[in-house]
């Protein structure tokens, strides 16, 4: 049986950054891998090796990506790591870019880009020796053929004449997606593919995998924190435990090895000592005695250009009510959520209502941002300071992105509070770029939380994490909400996330 890619005691060369024993692995053809873990368990390291990112010592991988006649181990496997990129401008990104109608104007069209990927993708391929004229010509025929099945799956007609900045996180996951699969890979890596986008686009991906795997050579990996949805498409899975690349297993056998999440995991202690916090918030510009709205949209519509977003949306939420936010990808959730966090200019020009006080009467955004705890996909990727983790959560008290004061000792030790809460304690120390995603997840999760915020404003929260995290974060939040005052806004596409202190749900449609 053909060795797809073969490992045999694999070392890493960074004597820092290894696992704990050498990696034995060999995927035949035919095989579609899960690679499964905790958050911080070793899982891109992994990736990184099967990838060469991470050379062996000796032992080398191996590789056999017959039928394909591309030599280069780049040409043959794409990793998609699905950060929420916006295209070649991410060293210049920062946090509110997607709002600021300058920097829209000035980022390429989806059409632009995929276009361009493909023109790169045909350039490399006549510049291929290895290969024929006839078999560029097949080879070209099979691309254009996907990309017009790709671009009537996921829609993408809708998006082509978009901006790469307006996409919302679903959508930018179809548009990377499409782009790698235009390159026609022989192993395709996916992290956490199926997080950020809505039910029906989770069900097009895989149909579409499905669809890949029966009519091309084409094989998959996928690197799953959320475990309890393997596609079915899956025939084994290789967990990694603590920096060790265990035995590839069927999946049945793995699955038949596996223990229910337990329904509750935040220690009753911790639990306790959230419950006995006292309310440290400050009360200027909380809604006066009376007036008990926290958010009110009256008629907020919000467009860029040609295309509205947001049409006529009119909704009140009332202190101490649980709000859950869902709607299909790029309906404008994320619009809405920079409108109340005061990162959206477009509050100026419609009828808001913040903390009882009308948005543009003489409050600043910080006014606002000290009331409010806020994490979201924009958030994760505009942190990419390597600074240690203990810092990145103080910012959380100035609501800034690095940390550019020196906390007092006791608020310091509030920030230590919520790491232990959210169970990094450990990472105090570690410089963020060091952390693993869901790692990294869990320190702006405690960044939300640090202040004791009147709002929290939970952007797809769970984002990354393994089971175990996902509960103990939904354990925080259920208890977090049952204080007096707090008030919640909560998004995601999976129902069984939400928290059950949820007592009200809008449902966003995305404008055709």
């Amino acid at each position: 049986m053909q060795k797809v890619i073969d490992i045999q005691n694999g070392v890493t060369r960074h004597p820092l950054y290894r696992m704990k024993s050498p990696v034995n692995l060999t995927i035949f053809t035919g095989e579609q891998v899960a690679i499964v873990g905790e958050n911080g368990a070793g899982k891109t390291m992994l990736v990184d090796i099967l990838t060469e990112k991470h050379p062996l010592l000796m032992h080398p991988v191996s590789y056999d990506f017959y039928p394909s006649s591309l030599p280069m181990v780049s040409d043959n496997i794409k990793y998609i790591a699905f950060r929420d990129s916006y295209g070649p401008a991410d060293g210049t990104y920062y946090y509110q870019q997607r709002w600021n109608q300058h920097d829209i104007d000035e980022a390429p069209l989806v059409s632009e880009l995929l276009d361009l990927a493909f023109e790169q993708a045909e350039n490399s391929l006549r510049l291929n020796s290895f290969l024929t004229d006839e078999e560029r010509s097949v080879i070209t025929e099979e691309r254009l053929r996907l990309r017009n099945q790709l671009y009537e799956l996921f829609h993408l007609d809708t998006l082509l004449d978009k901006r790469i900045i307006l996409l919302s996180s679903g959508e930018l996951r179809k548009f990377q997606l499409t782009k790698a699969l235009l390159t026609h890979p022989r192993v395709l890596i996916l992290d956490n593919p199926f997080v950020g986008l809505d039910v029906e686009a989770r069900r097009q991906l895989r149909d579409l995998l499905q669809l890949l795997i029966e009519q091309t050579q084409m094989q998959v990996i996928l690197v799953l924190s959320k475990t309890d949805d393997i596609p079915s498409f899956i025939t084994h899975v290789v967990p990694v435990v603590k920096m060790e690349v265990l035995p590839k297993q069927p999946l049945a056998d793995w699955k038949a090895e596996q223990q229910p999440v337990p329904d509750h995991v935040l220690e009753e202690e911790k639990r306790q000592a959230i419950l006995d916090l006292p309310h440290a918030e400050d009360t200027a510009l909380l809604p006066e005695p009376g007036s008990q709205a926290v958010i009110d949209f009256r008629n907020v519509t919000i467009r860029y250009g040609e295309r509205t977003i947001l049409r006529n949306l009119s909704f009140t939420v009332k202190s101490e009510e649980h709000w859950a936010l869902s709607g299909e990808n790029g309906s404008g959730k994320s619009t809405l959520l920079s409108i109340v966090c005061a990162d959206n200019p477009q509050a100026y020009a419609n009828n808001i209502i913040l903390f009882g006080r009308q948005r543009g009467s003489g409050e600043t955004i910080w006014d606002i941002k000290r009331h409010i705890g806020y994490i979201s996909p924009e958030m994760h990727r505009a942190y990419l300071k390597d600074i240690p983790a203990i810092e990145i959560v103080a910012s959380g008290l100035s609501d800034s992105v690095g940390l550019y004061f020196r906390p007092r000792p006791e608020l310091m030790g509030i920030c230590e509070f919520w790491m232990d809460i959210f169970g990094i304690r450990q990472h105090r120390d570690t410089r963020f770029l060091q952390l693993s995603s869901g790692e990294q997840r869990l320190v702006l999760l405690a960044r939300a939380f640090v202040k004791d915020p009147s709002l929290l404003i939970l952007d797809e929260p769970l984002h990354g994490l393994d089971l175990i995290r996902r509960r103990r974060v939904k354990d925080i939040i259920e208890t977090f909400c049952q204080r007096p005052g707090k008030t919640l806004l909560m998004v995601t596409h999976y129902e069984e996330e939400l928290p059950s202190v949820i007592d009200h749900k809008i449902f966003l449609k995305r404008e055709r």
